[in-house]
This record gives C-alpha cells, sequence and structure tokens, in this order.
C-alpha cells in the first residue's frame, strides 16, 4: 500500500505525513494501532480528520454510510458517549475508529463482544478498576543515562570501535588501557578484556567482562531502565491483572526489581559505625582503667611507650567488641583505631576500608543487576503480552460500561425498522421516572411516513432516537431499546429542521433531494420539518414525487412536516402522530411521545387556543370559538 496512492489524502498531505511519522511503514504501523491522537497532533490535521484518514487506511466505510452532516453529527455524539468510559489513550482510539457498515459477520462479531463485555463489567468492581486503568499505557522505551561514575575499559582500538558502533558510548565512557590513567576516579570499571592483560591484585572496583559479551552483561541499565521507567505502569497492571483472575509474571518481574533497589550502597554506615564504637570503647576504657593498679615497674614501662600487659589486655577486649560492633552494623571486620586513650580514629585506614569494600559492593550489585537483566530480558516479550492485553482489557471494558450504564440491548437484524421501549441516548441516565420509552415501526410496504404533531413534542427526538438505532446496529452495538430489529441499510441521511423552500430554494432542494431517490443503495433518510414555503402547490407536488420514489425503491424515509393534509391530496402514504394530550397546570404540554400510527395529531396551538378558550366569557369567548372552529 503506498499512502500517495490512498483516495482522499493526496500527495501534499502523504508527504506531510511520512514527514511527521519518520517513515511510511511507520505510519501505517500507527494506524494499525490506532493511534488516532499521534495524526491529530500534527498541525492542520482535526481529530475528525485523523479519524477519517485512519479510516480510511484500514478501510472502514464510515464516509460511506453517514451522508449529510447530521448523521455524522448523530454517530460523533455516540462515539463521545461511549469515549466518556474510556481509561486508556489506546481505548479512545479504538472507539473513535468504530465505524458502521454494513458486513454482518463483522456486526455479530462485534456485537458478541460488547453484549460479553456488558456481562462482565456487571460483576467487576468498575470504579476500582477505572482508577487502575487510567495510570496504564504503552511502556515508554527511553534509553540509560549516561552515568559519569562508570568507566568501560577495553583493550584495542578494534574492541573500543565495537563498542562506539554498539552505542555504549551513550551510557558510559570508554578508555583504553593504553590511554588511561587513575581508575580510582570511577565508582566502578567494567573491564571488557580479551587477553586479560592488566593485573587487578590491587582494584576493588573493576569488574572483568569478556570481549563477546552482549550489551547488558557490559550495561544492564540497556535492559534495566525499561523496567525501572515503567515499574507504576507495572504495579498497576499486576493489579489490575490479579483483579480479573489473570495469571502474571509481573510479580517476579515486580521482585527482581525490589531486590535490586535494596542492594544500594552508603559509605556513611561505615563512618557512624566507627564513631559509634569509638565512642562505647572509649567510655569502656576510662571505667576499666580505673580499677588497674599499676607497679613502679609498668608505670616506667609505660613512660618508656611499652604498653604494660594489664593495660594492653583491656584494650585487646574492648578493641575486639568495638570490631565486633562495627561489623554487625558494615558486615566488614577491620580495627580503623589507633590505641590511645581517648582512641584516634585511623582515617586513612577508614578511607582504606571504605573504598575497598564500597568497591567489592558495586561489584556485587553489577553482577546481581546483569543477573536480573538477563532474567528481565527473558520475560520482556511477556511483559509486553500483558500490557496490551489490559490495553485491549480496556476497550472491551470502556464498551462493557458503555453498554451496562446505558441499559443497551443487542437487536435483531430485519427487512425494516422496529423497537419497543426506546430511548434517546441522552435521556438514558436521567432519572427514569421522569423520561417515557418510545415505540415504533417502520415496515415495508409503508416504507416512508409523514409524521405530524405537537411543537415540542419529540418529533426530532424520535428520529434521532431511530438514527442512533440504525448507526449503533451498523456498528455492532447493542441499542438504547428493550427490543429492537434493524434493516441494514447502504446510506443514512439525516436532514434537520428549518430548510426552507422558498421560491428561490427550489433548485437547492431538487439538487439536493433528487439525487437520493435515484441512487440503488438501499437508505433510511429522515427529514426533519420541511418549512417556510412560499409555493405551496409547487412544493407539495415535489415533495410528493419524492415520496413516491422512495416508496418504489428498497429505502425508507422518516418525513417531519406540517403539511400532511396537502401531501395526502397527491399521494398515498401513512401519516403518524405524535399526540399533544393537553397543558398541565403549569401550561407545559402533557405530550404522548409514542407515535399513534395513522393518525394526525392535534397541534399545539390548538390546544393553546382551546385553553384560552375555556378560560374566557363573553364576546371574547365567542372570538375563540370561531377561531376553534377553523381547526
Amino acid at each position: 500500500m503506498d499512502l500517495h496512492d490512498i483516495k482522499g489524502i493526496g500527495d501534499k498531505l502523504a508527504s506531510k505525513i511520512i514527514n511527521h511519522f519518520g517513515t511510511q511503514e511507520e505510519f501505517f504501523q500507527a494506524a494499525r494501532n490506532y493511534e488516532v491522537y499521534q495524526l491529530a497532533n500534527m498541525e492542520g490535521i482535526s481529530q475528525r480528520r485523523a479519524v477519517e484518514i485512519i479510516n480510511t487506511v484500514l478501510g472502514n466505510p464510515t464516509e460511506e454510510f453517514l451522508k449529510t452532516e447530521r448523521a455524522i453529527q448523530i454517530y460523533e455524539e455516540i462515539i463521545h458517549s461511549i469515549i466518556n468510559y474510556a481509561n486508556t489513550e489506546y481505548a479512545k482510539n479504538r472507539i473513535l475508529l468504530l465505524s458502521p457498515g454494513k458486513d454482518m459477520g463483522k456486526i455479530q462479531e462485534n456485537m458478541s463482544l460488547v453484549m460479553e463485555a456488558k456481562k462482565m463489567a456487571n460483576r467487576l468492581p468498575i470504579n476500582t478498576l477505572r482508577g487502575l486503568l487510567k495510570n496504564v499505557d504503552y511502556a515508554v522505551n527511553t534509553k540509560p543515562k549516561y552515568d559519569t561514575s562508570k568507566a568501560i575499559l577495553v583493550e584495542s582500538k578494534e574492541d573500543y570501535s565495537g563498542l562506539m558502533d554498539r552505542g555504549l558510548n551513550k551510557q558510559a565512557q570508554i578508555l583504553s588501557i593504553q590511554e588511561v590513567g587513575s581508575l580510582e576516579e570511577f565508582e566502578l570499571v567494567v573491564y571488557v578484556y580479551r587477553d586479560g592483560i592488566l593485573e587487578m591484585d590491587e582494584t576493588s572496583n573493576m569488574v572483568m567482562v569478556g570481549a563477546d559479551a552482549e550489551d547488558l552483561q557490559i550495561v544492564p541499565e540497556t535492559v534495566l531502565s525499561y523496567y525501572y521507567d515503567n515499574k507504576v505502569l507495572l504495579e498497576n497492571v499486576l493489579k489490575i491483572r490479579t483483579i480479573l483472575g489473570y495469571g502474571s509474571v509481573l510479580g517476579e518481574v515486580l521482585n527482581i526489581l525490589g531486590s535490586l533497589e535494596s542492594s544500594e550502597i552508603n559509605e556513611k554506615d561505615f563512618d557512624i559505625a566507627v564513631n559509634q564504637a569509638k565512642d562505647i570503647a572509649d567510655e569502656k576504657l576510662k571505667e576499666a582503667i580505673k580499677n588497674v593498679d599499676l607497679s613502679g615497674e609498668e608505670v616506667l614501662d609505660l613512660l618508656n611507650k611499652d604498653m604494660p600487659p594489664k593495660i594492653q589486655v583491656i584494650f585487646d577486649d574492648i578493641l575486639k567488641e568495638a570490631m565486633d560492633y562495627i561489623k554487625k552494623d558494615t558486615g566488614v571486620v577491620f580495627d580503623p583505631f589507633i590505641q590511645k586513650y581517648p582512641l584516634e580514629i585511623d582515617f586513612q585506614e577508614l578511607e582504606r576500608v571504605k573504598k575497598q569494600e564500597t568497591g567489592k559492593k558495586r561489584v556485587e550489585f553489577f553482577e546481581k543487576k546483569v543477573n536480573a537483566a538477563v532474567e528481565l530480558e527473558q520475560l520482556k516479550s511477556d511483559v509486553e503480552s500483558e500490557i496490551r492485553e489490559i490495553l485491549e482489557f480496556d476497550y472491551q471494558f470502556t464498551l462493557g460500561c458503555f453498554a451496562h450504564y446505558y441499559d443497551l440491548h443487542a437487536p435483531s437484524i430485519g427487512d425494516g425498522f422496529y423497537f419497543k421501549d426506546g430511548l434517546h441516548l441522552n435521556l438514558a441516565l436521567k432519572d427514569i421516572s421522569k423520561v417515557q420509552r418510545i415505540n415504533y415501526s417502520l415496515k415495508s410496504p409503508e416504507n416512508v411516513v409523514l409524521l405530524t404533531g405537537a411543537n415540542s413534542g419529540g418529533k426530532t427526538t424520535l428520529l434521532e432516537t431511530l438514527a442512533q438505532i440504525s448507526i449503533m446496529s451498523q456498528m455492532g452495538l447493542p441499542v438504547c431499546a428493550k427490543e429492537a430489529s434493524v434493516k441494514l441499510v447502504d446510506e443514512l441521511y439525516f436532514f434537520s429542521k428549518k430548510r426552507s423552500l422558498d421560491a428561490g430554494a427550489f433548485e437547492s432542494f431538487l439538487s439536493t433531494f433528487m439525487p437520493i431517490v435515484v441512487r440503488d443503495e438501499e437508505k433510511l433518510i429522515l427529514l426533519d420539518e420541511l418549512e417556510a414555503i412560499t409555493e405551496l402547490e409547487a412544493a407539495v407536488k415535489i415533495i410528493s414525487s419524492f415520496i413516491n420514489f422512495i416508496q418504489d425503491s428498497k429505502s425508507f424515509a422518516i418525513i417531519v412536516t406540517h403539511m400532511a393534509r396537502e401531501i395526502l391530496k397527491n399521494t398515498e402514504v401513512r401519516v403518524d402522530g405524535i399526540e399533544a394530550k393537553g397543558l398541565d397546570d403549569e401550561y407545559n404540554l402533557i405530550v404522548d411521545r409514542t407515535p399513534r400510527m395513522n393518525y394526525f395529531a392535534r397541534s399545539t396551538p390548538e390546544l393553546i387556543l382551546r385553553m384560552v378558550y375555556e378560560r374566557s366569557e363573553g364576546k371574547l369567548k365567542d372570538i375563540y370559538g370561531k377561531m376553534l372552529e377553523r381547526f
């Protein structure tokens, strides 16, 4: 597939997209991963355009199905209702690319997935999962930071060049034996040897690695940085998988990372241990000396700098205790004291031991990290698979929550349109006692209907509800009705109300509406009010012809109009009415929003006029009465 050849994209936009993503294949991979937002981040590309482009690449037929701006808006309103339940960018992108089509296999497959997801959502702790899922995304793949405390030592120019080519110079300084000075300035030196020509006897901070070693054996952070940077993500994924009862390697992964965290090196531990041991020893020496009786000869020995045996024994015992104390805190046996009272610390010896022991510990820690890196590298494909599985779960969970909260039910596929106890999505989350569910049917041979009734009675809401049910069914989604049967059509048209049919707009009407009827595709046409008519007789004849063409096709149409009586003089068509029963005490319409079939509904002005008539007296009442007679 060549991006330049895809219809609707064009050479200029294709080149811009390729430059943004780096290569054409990287863009196609992003499209296959549903990365709508990455494309929408490009300058000049809106979210809707990004969806259109990726839909085109993936072969989704949204544009072929939704033929008017209002139809597209209703589809987008459905999408955004679902996205409210998405927690991850992945799920949002997948939802944005849900597309209505006519492939029965895909529709049934998606319908089954959503209904299973609804059952799943019913039994899961939704709020807990949503809180965890908001912190889940693809793992980041950052490179390890450059470590100034570490050096990589090599024996030859060839080895030097080899490590440079592998990019290890971006993680630590690479040194050649011929050029190196003191290695003491580094906390750790990794000696990548071939012949082992360097003596290591006095070098406690050096670890030897063979020249054929892998990158992770020289710089284990090439593997570990991935796990360090994604630790919180992995913790959340593990919690989610535990709730869902999924198996996981992440417990093992986090244990390995935890073992590395506990290997921190702190030289201050030595200073603290030595000073505390000195204070304790000084106090013990002070008390012990009080009980020593020295002979004259022993005093003379002391003056001659020889330690009397009695005192030496005391020093030996107390210094042994001090060394035991230091070992307990540091794990190292050494004597950092000069025999005096009070004791003096041999700082040169202390620094030597600290350097030696921290060097050993760093070498041990490095080897531990290498072992961890080897284990974690083997687990990485499983880790990424588990993350992808949870992202895919969120997509299904999003659909399940949407179906759960909106109480959606799977429709059947039939030869017409029927729904029982249907609700507009905008009403589905409201107090159920304050909304009326509606029933409606549109089937052959009565495939065209005129819809009449009171203003604000719900005619537009009925059309939008039917449009939602049609679009959602063809997206493979359950619908907001207790029962529904839907015909799969090729195209959906929804024309909003207040299209003027004055004399100057007839040409526009003809060019907009009449081409629809000559197309062979099966259509659902929803036309919301044709008003502002100047040439009433001509308009009625044209609309009647439009109706006749649709009646003779496999398409369906509902036309909201106040011209039903005039249209019936020119053609035979079913008329349904949404009945306004009256006004309540606050002058609000009392409306049965389920249309009555084959029924002219009373209009709102008649009701209002009747209310005024009943409340009037005398001549005024007579005038209102004469007005009512005209109705």
